[in-house]
């Protein structure tokens, strides 16, 4: 290490950021010291900056990259000057879920996923460093740059939701939003051999993003959406909708254009309660599939596709700023007028 000293940013407050300075010598029997070098700011980070105590602290800065410092008694695998990136460790073998037999639902992982778990660091990587358990790290490819690593995370939010579907190949499938978290699920969805992909935004930028920049042919605004869809699927709907928005409000109208049969995927947060037609899902015999976060098999697959090529995350990312800036970007995405995409935090801008 050159110094000790590590500057941290932490949530304190609605619309507050507290910096704080900690010193990080040796870290503790199982556990790593990563360097920062990028972290993403994720549609979360934004929520718990704006609530302002709605994440656990861990949570506040969670799509990391970095270079491991130090390594702590107990740990193997892991090197100093290794490149690695934020993620959950392999499912336990000893929760209640893993002997049950659904180690995919590992309740240590999700915990690790959600920054509640035991072993959960102090602060996110909105930082010098970071203090983790060894466990949660996972190496960077030489094939992954660095900007590719920050941004496997979302990739792998997104790897998860797309595999939870295994839609049938050759569906006709909808995105909804043409955020990261959107254009990473179509990016999916086209791996996983959908037969024909629209994606719905308001945003003539993210559209461009998604027609140009990625190479999907049927990118519409959203009044078009069902018309397209109609002329696309003849009247039937959408074998499967991905909800990458995140809006209470669209719930109800994003289940409408699934066909009878079909499948409604939630991947949007949203942060007060839907209204939906019950009778209608039942009647519809519509399939719902919620998704929050992933596992550790998730990110190699992700890291996987992004390696090869099959996924473009660099499309995605649209400026890099210092920690100093962090406050007034949280601002700006908040605002619902931001020309970005993806950003990413470095401590050394």
């Amino acid at each position: 290490m050159t110094s000790p000293e590590s500057t941290f940013l932490t949530v304190s407050g609605p619309r507050e950021i507290r910096e704080g300075v900690e010193t990080l010598t040796e870290p503790a029997p199982g556990r790593v010291i990563v360097d920062i070098t990028y972290t993403g700011i994720c549609g979360t980070d934004v929520h718990g900056y704006t609530d302002g105590h709605m994440l656990p602290p861990a949570v506040f800065g969670h799509e990391w990259t970095g270079t491991v410092s130090a390594v702590g008694d107990g740990v193997s695998g892991i090197e100093v000057g290794q490149r690695v990136m934020g993620g959950v460790g392999p499912a336990c073998g000893r929760c209640a879920q893993c002997v049950a037999g659904h180690a995919r639902q590992c309740d240590t992982a999700f915990a690790e996923a959600n920054g509640v778990d035991d072993e959960a660091p102090d602060h996110g990587a909105f930082a010098g460093r970071v203090h983790v358990a060894a466990r949660r790290v996972i190496p960077v490819p030489d094939e992954v740059s660095d900007i590719e690593a920050a941004l496997v995370e979302p990739a792998a939010v997104t790897f998860h939701a797309v595999r939870r579907v295994a839609a049938e190949l050759g569906a006709i499938v909808v995105v909804q939003g043409a955020g990261p978290i959107g254009l990473l699920t179509a990016q999916h969805a086209r791996n996983a051999g959908a037969g024909r992909i629209i994606v719905s935004e308001p945003s003539a930028a993210r559209r461009e993003v998604a027609s140009s920049g990625l190479g999907f042919p049927d990118v519409v605004a959203p009044d078009d959406l069902e018309a397209t869809l109609a002329e696309v699927s003849n009247g039937l709907g959408a074998d499967v909708f991905y909800e990458c928005a995140g809006v209470a409000s669209l719930l109800q109208p994003s289940a409408s254009f699934v066909r009878r049969g079909g499948t409604l995927a939630l991947l949007g947060f949203p942060l007060t309660e839907s209204t939906v037609s019950y009778g209608d899902w039942q009647v519809r015999e519509l399939t719902v599939v919620g998704s929050l976060a992933y596992n550790h098999e998730d990110f190699l697959g992700a890291i996987r596709a992004i390696a090869g090529k099959r996924v473009d995350v660099t499309a995605l990312h649209t400026g890099t700023v210092g920690l100093s800036e962090l406050r007034d970007l949280l601002e700006e995405l908040d605002s619902g007028k931001s020309r970005h995409s993806k950003v990413l935090v470095s401590p050394k801008a």
